[in-house]
């Protein structure tokens, strides 16, 4: 099974700078008083962690949901995406993180300046994860109309919600099987058309609203709409650990952590600064990442025996095999690194039938390799 193994290559020993150096070291002192575990520092569950890289390097792939027992590291890790996560260019003085450069993605504030030809003052700012609580309310969720002051004094007057805060970021549902059922609603309209509307008394206003959709939960709580489980790029299954080394390197490692969070950070700095790295570098170099018309001729045939409604899975694999090779170091997509993604995209797109239990991922890979004659 593959390792996250590349932080201990040469290739990118030399990939760590002072001044990156001196970014971490503030970063460390900035989360003083909330600090992260380290995601380098986490012991296992290498599918949960490529899955998570891959949406970075990614995002349209579509996020990932992570289901297993309690206790398994899943909000933890996710969590600890905040410290990899790279910076984007947004206009300064708009409310939804857009993009100067993408028209299409722009809110109707910086639309209008764009059309007329007016400078857009831009700014780096980190990508956000924003959590989404279970007990939100839809208008925190989507944003509220202030009507008072449009019916008075004739102007639009917004107040953004969560998705417009995670906007071109991250949106993190824990315990997602427990969403109610209206704000899953809300997250299928925003999933799929990238845009957030909230009308009131007559009044529409419409936002950009494109995220990467992390849901975590446990499977015995209860399971998740398909309309709103065909919405995740990937589905990954995490269990215990039981080889009793590695639940004590865990414990041991928690119980550092728990002890000296700084320091323990310190411990991994470096690790931590190579896969920013190369996180940026993957994400400069994924259009330039090729993928023959045999390979995706064979995707779409192995989709089309396991009876996978619509395209979604096609379009999943294509995305996650380039991004896996580009981690990979490779602008070529060769027969591994599909396979290496394939479980993740397929796995909960073969129900039919609501009452059966996701796939662990061999039907995949017995049809896989089926057609391509391995």
């Amino acid at each position: 099974m593959y390792k996250l193994s590349f932080l201990s290559t040469p290739k990118f020993k030399s990939m760590v700078t002072t001044s990156s150096f001196k970014n971490m070291e503030q970063r460390i002192l900035d989360e003083e008083v909330r600090p992260i575990f380290p995601f380098t520092a986490i012991i296992g569950q290498d599918e949960m962690k490529l899955s998570l890289i891959l949406n970075i390097i990614d995002p349209k792939i579509g996020g990932v949901i992570i289901m297993g027992d309690r206790g398994t590291g899943k909000s933890t890790t996710i969590r600890a995406l905040v410290d990899l996560l790279p910076e984007i260019t947004v206009v300064s003085d708009d409310l939804f993180n857009s993009d100067p450069d993408d028209p299409e993605s722009m809110s109707d504030f910086v639309r209008e300046k764009f059309k007329n030809n007016e400078p857009l003052l831009t700014k780096k700012k980190k990508i956000a994860m924003v959590d989404l609580p279970l007990g939100a309310t839809e208008d925190r969720v989507c944003g509220t109309i202030d009507l008072e002051k449009a019916l008075v004094e004739g102007k639009k007057a917004f107040e953004p919600g969560l998705l417009a805060q995670a906007n071109r970021g991250i949106l993190y549902v824990d315990e997602v099987n427990l969403l109610d059922d209206h704000l899953v609603d809300v997250l299928l309209d925003a999933a799929a058309s990238g845009w957030n509307t909230v009308e009131r008394e007559g009044i529409s206003i419409s936002h950009p609203a494109r995220f990467i959709l992390i849901g975590s939960g446990n499977p015995e709580e209860g399971e998740l709409r398909p309309q709103l489980l065909d919405r995740f790029g990937f589905y990954t299954q995490v269990s215990t650990i039981q080889d009793p080394e590695l639940r004590v390197k865990i414990v041991e490692q928690r119980a550092a952590f728990d002890e000296s969070p700084i320091l323990f950070r310190k411990k991994y700095q470096i690790q931590q600064e190579k896969l920013i790295n190369l996180l940026i570098a993957a994400r400069q170099h994924l259009n330039t990442v090729q993928i023959s018309s045999e390979l995706r001729i064979q995707i779409s045939q192995v989709c089309a025996q396991l009876n996978i409604d619509g395209l979604r899975g096609d379009i999943v694999i294509n995305r996650a095999s380039k991004a896996f090779a580009c981690f990979e170091g490779r602008q070529q997509v060769i027969m591994e690194d599909i396979l290496r993604v394939i479980p993740l995209c397929l796995c909960h797109r073969l129900r039919n039938d609501p009452l059966e239990q996701i796939d662990s991922g061999e039907k995949v890979l017995e049809t896989f390799h089926k057609v391509f004659d391995l």
